[in-house]
């Protein structure tokens, strides 16, 4: 497929003449090319955007004719659904029956159909007399044009999640998806169009141009889900215009393991929830926090685990962990971990690149030991294979140990005590906590972090509540 840019309802060429190389991670090798698109570009689509919004021609539609556009992209999408899954492997090295087929896509097309019905959510329109001789009236209108920024690690499911909330809540939206993995969010205009979407409300750039278009002083809102420095600048300029900003950023997840845990239990699911997507997840299963009592025992079945991980070709069947998206990242990865062996942590397993994989971004399934709490691979985000195990004496070390990071998006408790999970869950500042498990969501329930992780949500009615102002209108009687 020859991919364009896609604005105003149309496939365009666009305004320059620079293009994006698209790399698959397994091989290193190219494997296609987008346009990389100009400034002049996005202008052209942050006008489209407008002009569809402030006539509208889908602001003023009714819900339920959102509802059933949103719907009717969701059926399109899933007649699709192998074309999108083998595109998004190609990308990203993601094993494609594991992930990108079993996993991605079909929670993507979910969460695209939640929208569809929350779009017609009631909740916070409501009128009452709050003054002699008033009637007041609560309206939740759209805020206007939104931009999208999607990141590499999750190039599909984040589209949705940038797309459909700010669709059902009757914005339009510009979307650019990151430049290393751009071309099943290039796929979402034209089955946009497909469904009904009237030209204009959906427009998709790709291309180095994400700063051009949070600065753009007719988008009302950012979100993004990407790197806690690249919120920080794009807070940095939206103060300018004072636009909405709505973040979704790093992550360093603990699981706490307390001395009631089953290790066959906290093995598998730590293993899923440090090595999912490769470890690069904001949400990962990184610092596995285990009572000193079982220590040895949770040690030896996370790293027996681990060593059973099978890494491999991404559409080779069977294969549960593929390569880092580039070698930049391999190379981050890979420093992360000489620096903690340099600083005296004992590497229990991996660590290395795989011997049987010459060609790609591949890495070991890899677990370190013998760090101290201020340890950079302990406070900083790594965004790879590679899961840290500490230990603790009682709940308070526990507690403390968990939140002493910056970071706040994902946690786990593992443990058969109902009081001390809820004593617990209470206290941690992280914007999931789960208990017994690691990484599951749903479209119903939010998702957002504390402290540098971000704010705002993505999924849930709070996603679509995010792009919505509440208007008050006070009529005298």
């Amino acid at each position: 497929m020859d991919y364009k840019l896609w604005i105003d309802g149309k496939w365009t060429a666009g305004k320059g003449s620079a293009v994006l190389d698209v790399e698959d991670p397994a091989t290193g090798e190219k494997i296609d090319e987008v346009v990389n698109a100009c400034e002049a570009d996005v202008n052209d689509a942050v006008a489209a955007a407008q002009r569809a919004f402030y006539d509208g021609r889908w602001s003023g539609k009714t819900p339920s004719e959102r509802s059933a556009v949103l719907n009717k992209m969701a059926d399109l999408i899933e007649a699709r659904s192998e074309e999108f899954a083998r595109i998004e492997s190609e990308d990203t090295g993601k094993p494609y029956e594991y992930l990108c087929k079993g996993i991605d896509i079909p929670f993507g097309i979910d969460n695209l159909r939640f929208f569809a019905a929350a779009t017609r959510d009631t909740s916070g329109s409501h009128a009452g007399e709050y003054a002699p001789g008033f009637t007041s009236i609560y309206r939740r209108e759209p805020c206007g044009v939104t931009a999208g920024i999607a990141p590499w690690n999750y190039p599909f499911l984040m589209a949705m999640w940038k797309i459909g909330a700010p669709l059902a809540a009757g914005c339009t939206s510009v979307i650019k998806p990151a430049s290393l993995t751009p071309r099943t969010t290039l796929l979402l205009g034209e089955i946009a169009k497909e469904a009904g979407l009237p030209d204009g409300v959906l427009n998709v750039i790709s291309g180095n141009v994400g700063h051009l278009l949070t600065a753009h002083p007719d988008v009302r809102m950012v979100s993004l889900t990407g790197a806690t420095e690249t919120g920080k600048n794009i807070m940095r300029t939206a103060a300018d215009t004072i636009k909405r900003v709505h973040l979704e950023l790093g992550g360093k997840a603990p699981a706490l393991v307390f001395e009631d845990a089953d290790a066959e239990l906290v093995a598998q699911k730590v293993i899923i929830g440090g090595y999912i997507n490769t470890g690069q997840d904001c949400t990962a299963a990184t610092r596995i926090i285990v009572h000193k009592s079982r220590l040895a025992e949770m040690t030896d079945a996370i790293v027996a685990a681990a060593e059973k991980v099978k890494v491999g070709m991404p559409f080779d069947k069977g294969t549960e962990m593929g390569p880092l998206i580039s070698a930049n990242q391999r190379e981050t990865v890979m420093g992360f971990v000489e620096r903690a062996k340099q600083g005296g942590a004992k590497i229990l397993t991996g660590g290395k690149i795989p011997a049987a994989f010459e060609k790609g971004y591949f890495y070991e399934p890899t677990v370190i030991t013998n760090v101290g709490q201020d340890a950079e691979c302990v406070q900083e985000e790594i965004f790879g294979p590679v899961l840290v195990i500490q230990s603790f004496d009682d709940e308070a070390e526990a507690l403390a140990m968990g939140n002493d990071v910056v970071y706040g998006l994902a946690a786990s408790i593992f443990t058969d005590d109902v009081s001390r999970a809820m004593r617990l869950s209470a206290k941690l500042e992280f914007g999931t906590v789960w208990i017994n498990d690691h990484t599951p969501l749903s479209s119903e329930t939010p998702h957002g972090g504390f402290k540098q992780s971000g704010f705002g949500k993505d999924l849930s009615a709070e996603a679509v509540g995010d792009y919505l102002v509440t208007k008050h209108v006070m009529i005298a009687l």
